[in-house]
């Protein structure tokens, strides 16, 4: 599981990314210990529930790095590539609340907004429901300072979504990372992911906005579910399979209902996060729940400098 996969942006002096050479590192590393697994192969084994040897390459949330970077490696080495896509900012022209947080950290560090965060959040804005798995099990894998996880965790877990989005405008008037960003800049346009998919790329949903999945209603969560699967068909005309990975992951982020709904509305296969590998009966009792890895788990997977 990948995410921002870019060369190293001065203004950005916090922003954490797997920098695009480590990314070719790691691709050399898989290669030599495990190697790849073929499309066909991964897609005989989600039919068969027959495991398949080799690394599976996966790239969530659409952005530009993912058309400017990542695909010319993968089509130098003959890879391939499933890519998540949240369809919400191709309605708004607007970035992911998710994405917003992440520019923010970046740019001032997890300190500044921690401070700032303090004083814009009251209680009653919480909620409290999981709270003991969010605060436990959020950011396990990841090496962030505690200001920034405590950031992520009360914007993307804690914090009710009546009041998420107006906090999060609240700490970009004070705190603005760069406001000639561009949905277009940072987001692959809908022409690229037609031309990735047109090249064997696998085209996924990644829901519409970017939310915890089991904060929602059932209702709210068939919505993003339908939405973002009928956007992409129209945009690729014709999507080549119906896959879905859930936002932020990890079995608290969803429920039995969402794993229900994405077999009632033609999904395939989901993943989830789960440090594990693929085994049979994932694929013959949890195709909606496969594990995946994150990268930073492997060598040159990790930012650097930390």
């Amino acid at each position: 599981m990948y995410h921002y996969v870019r060369p190293t942006n001065p203004e950005l002096p916090y922003f954490r990314h797997l920098h695009l050479e480590d990314f070719k590192k790691q691709l050399d590393y898989f290669a030599e210990q495990y190697g790849f697994c073929s499309m066909v192969d991964f897609l005989r084994s989600i039919k068969t529930g027959i495991p398949k040897t080799g690394v599976i390459l996966t790239f969530d949330d659409g952005f530009s790095d993912h058309y400017q970077y990542v695909w010319p490696c993968l089509q130098e080495r003959g890879l391939w590539g499933i890519f998540y896509i949240p369809t919400g900012p191709y309605h708004s022209a607007k970035l992911l609340d998710a994405h917003r947080i992440h520019m923010l950290l970046g740019k001032h560090g997890g300190r500044m907004i921690c401070d700032a965060l303090k004083d814009i959040v009251s209680e009653d804005m919480l909620s409290h429901a999981h709270i003991v798995e969010f605060r436990t099990l959020t950011y396990s894998r990841q090496k962030n300072d505690d200001y920034s996880n405590l950031v992520k965790r009360i914007l993307n877990y804690y914090i009710s979504y009546d009041y998420r989005q107006r906090v999060i405008d609240d700490l970009m008037s004070m705190f603005p990372p760069d406001e000639r960003i561009s949905t277009g800049q940072f987001y692959m346009s809908t022409e690229e992911i037609r031309q990735m998919q047109a090249t064997g790329m696998i085209i996924g949903s990644h829901a519409v906005n970017h939310l915890v999945m089991s904060k929602l209603t059932t209702d709210n969560q068939e919505k993003e579910i339908k939405e973002s699967f009928n956007f992409l068909e129209q945009i690729t005309d014709g999507l080549t399979l119906r896959t879905f990975c859930y936002p932020y992951g990890g079995f608290y982020s969803f429920t039995e209902d969402t794993e229900k709904l994405l077999e009632d509305n033609g999904c395939l296969f989901s993943f989830n996060v789960e440090s594990r590998d693929i085994d049979a009966f994932s694929l013959k009792n949890r195709l909606q729940a496969l594990p995946r890895y994150d990268c930073n788990e492997f060598p040159y997977g990790s930012v650097r400098g930390q």
